[in-house]
């Protein structure tokens, strides 16, 4: 019996076995202090290696058009209820005219990806390089992988005109609050941001307001600047509210309720 070769792992542009790779990634090197000046020795292509992330990505999705993106767990299962929203939502999404953008990977981003790929959407992902194995998803249309986070990032926010925000870990809240901080600095305006499942977020939403309001480290407005519904209905209909009060556009009745055929 010829022997199993392992998975292929994404790195940037590059596919290569894992038993073929560096022990960290290029994050790592990047931000190591203890190596603070090796790179400029080492590796003095490294400027010229982000910067051709930055024109990929824009080459890329440049002409994208009007697009969502979304965030959640990776490590959410297919028979998980949270599987089944983020369907529903990019299926929406799609129907509202909107393409999909997601970190590329499973769980919720896998979810999302298919839910854009089955109503006949664009369904974006931008991966990136991890020290655990990890791909695109087969629900991927247009894909990038990614060497550096901060890349990658930019592109999440320069593309879409809103996020929506599943239930996830470390990475999400990253995410979140990164869009948060980046709305309220008014680095980027009008740019709606919808946390879908109420009983998972309320005690987040709770702590902001009895230690950050209270103690007052933000304003009580800040606090608008979020919106959380268990209603896939009412976020695609928000996000696609606050999208036309950007553009001008006048409000559309029938946006209030966007619903698929079926539903």
């Amino acid at each position: 019996m010829a022997p199993i070769r392992p998975r292929r792992r994404e790195i940037g542009a590059t596919s290569v076995r894992p038993d073929r790779l560096a022990g960290t990634t290029y994050d790592a090197r990047l931000l190591d202090s203890r190596n603070d000046a090796d790179w400029m020795t080492a590796d003095p292509w490294r400027v010229l290696r982000i910067q051709a992330e930055f024109v990929e990505g824009f080459g890329t999705l440049a002409e994208l058009g009007p697009a969502i993106s979304m965030f959640g767990s990776a490590r959410t299962k297919p028979d998980h209820p949270d599987y089944a929203l983020a369907r529903d939502i990019a299926e929406r999404l799609v129907q509202a005219g909107y393409a999909v953008i997601t970190g590329g990977g499973p769980g919720i981003m896998e979810a999302a990806n298919r839910g854009a790929a089955e109503a006949g959407g664009v369904s974006v992902g931008l991966g990136i390089e991890l020290p655990f194995e990890q791909r695109l998803n087969d629900w991927v249309d247009v894909g990038i992988n990614f060497r550096y986070f901060f890349a990658r990032k930019t592109m999440f926010v320069k593309y879409a005109r809103g996020f929506v925000v599943l239930p996830g870990g470390f990475g999400t809240l990253d995410e979140l609050f990164e869009s948060l901080t980046l709305v309220q600095t008014h680095k980027i305006t009008t740019f709606p941001i919808v946390l879908m499942g109420t009983a998972f977020w309320s005690g987040l939403l709770d702590w902001v307001g009895e230690q950050l309001i209270f103690h007052e480290l933000i304003s009580p407005s800040d606090l608008d600047l979020l919106q959380c519904t268990d209603s896939p209905a009412e976020a695609v209909a928000s996000i696609v509210a606050a999208d036309r009060a950007a553009n001008g556009a006048p409000r559309n009745p029938a946006d209030d309720e966007i619903v698929m055929p079926g539903a």
